[in-house]
């Protein structure tokens, strides 16, 4: 997620989003893009029904990954986050940090699990969380991705979420994430969309944000009835303080 509930939403991108996009920039900021082009109707996100060998989820180096998720936030916050890497039973810590922030390459399992690319070994979302998500959104996905490496199905994840106290902990206030990184992928069909930070929130419509109504520049998607609500902001830069422009 957790950006990766971020790819449900995604995956629902419309013609109007687009537009969005567009006069936002014209005012400087330039407004959030799902996961798929705006002609949603004719670009299909491929379907992945089972989990590809562990192997595929994998980074080439732990030196590749620990680079990756620093690019999810500006210099400033990522060089002293804790930054932690896919181990062989879960994520790990590979650098230690001082500000509280903790950096990571999500993958696809972080998404909701009705979303189509929940186990698309493609996927790479670097983010950096702030303390309040740390805390509350994080032990989620941490405690997800342990049942994936352990060998559990969909299915029997979905069980345990039902009994898990970290999968039904609300968002703390404030938890937020940045996800600004020009080498993420997070989808077959578009795989560099623009850079956002999210805020979690305990599961909610998102309309009591006035999310992903005509003109309104929020963005967000619900997840399941025991995943949290995120809401996505779009910024005009890249964690490398290039406009966002420059992918488009």
């Amino acid at each position: 997620m957790r950006a990766a509930q971020v790819l449900t939403f995604r995956s629902k991108q419309t013609r109007y989003e687009r537009a969005t996009v567009l006069a936002a920039a014209v005012c400087g900021l330039l407004l959030f893009a799902a996961i798929y082009p705006a002609n949603a109707q004719d670009a299909k996100e491929v379907s992945y029904p089972n989990m590809a060998p562990v192997e595929q989820y994998r980074m080439a180096s732990r030196s590749e990954e620990i680079t990756l998720a620093r690019s999810a936030a500006p210099a400033s916050i990522s060089n002293d986050a804790e930054v932690l890497v896919l181990g062989e039973r879960g994520y790990e810590t590979a650098v230690k940090g001082k500000n509280g922030f903790v950096c990571l390459v999500e993958r696809s399992w972080f998404a909701s699990f009705g979303d189509s690319v929940f186990w698309n070994p493609n996927i790479r979302g670097p983010d950096c969380l702030n303390p309040a998500a740390v805390s509350t959104v994080l032990p989620v996905n941490l405690e997800k991705t342990q049942w994936v490496l352990a060998g559990l199905s969909k299915a029997e994840m979905l069980t345990r979420t039902k009994t898990s106290a970290a999968a039904r902990q609300a968002p703390a206030p404030g938890a937020m994430g940045y996800m600004l990184s020009k080498q993420q992928y997070l989808s077959d069909t578009n795989s560099h969309w623009h850079p956002h930070v999210m805020f979690f929130q305990p599961h909610s419509a998102v309309s009591a944000w006035g999310a992903n109504l005509p003109g309104s520049p929020v963005m967000g998607s619900e997840g399941g009835p025991e995943e949290a609500t995120v809401l996505y902001i779009p910024v005009g830069k890249w964690s490398d303080g290039t406009s966002a422009m420059d992918m488009r």
